[in-house]
């Protein structure tokens, strides 16, 4: 495991980071990123000439992981309130599969979530998952998130119903660790 970082993407990094995220819409990641929405990945002139400059470049709430000065991941934040911007969910994907396992998504979200506490004057953060992500699920318990809700078979992916899943930390308890 090199050194973990996180950042803004830069203007010459666009095509490197859709290549590594979303070139390959059956890649591993996309079964585990809410995959009960069927969103599709962005195209490559989409992402490049459209997507890219309104989500990421200039966008702090929307980073990329880096490891050992290669681009992994992505870490993300949004209102859930809307302009009242009160209420944060954030989230975090680590998109290579032979990445994964190797301590990276913990040192990122940890990173991501010093930094939102630094950018917003809130005294929560939250994080969503499913019941179909055990990793995002271990994740979040392993570095001090409390599981706050647990809206039951809401998530209706290849056949099953699965949970939602609702977590999150208060700036107290996240400065007592």
């Amino acid at each position: 495991m090199g050194k973990v970082e996180i950042r803004q993407l830069k203007p010459e990094e666009v095509e490197e980071f859709w290549e590594i995220a979303f070139s390959d819409s059956q890649a591993a990641w996309t079964k585990l990123n809410g995959p009960y929405f069927h969103d599709d990945l962005p195209s490559k002139d989409e992402f490049v000439n459209t997507l890219a400059y309104k989500y990421w470049i200039n966008n702090q709430n929307h980073l990329l992981i880096i490891n050992d000065d290669q681009i992994v991941g992505s870490v993300g934040a949004n209102f859930e309130d809307g302009p009242l911007k009160k209420w944060i969910d954030m989230g975090i994907t680590i998109y290579p599969q032979n990445m994964w396992d190797k301590h990276i998504g913990r040192q990122a979200l940890n990173l991501f979530i010093d930094y939102l506490f630094k950018l917003y004057d809130l005294p929560h953060l939250g994080l969503t998952t499913w019941s179909g992500n055990p990793r995002m699920m271990h994740l979040a318990t392993k570095i001090g998130l409390k599981q706050e809700a647990r809206i039951r078979q809401v998530r209706f992916y290849e056949g099953e119903y699965y949970d939602s899943l609702k977590y999150g930390i208060l700036r107290s308890e996240w400065l007592e660790k």
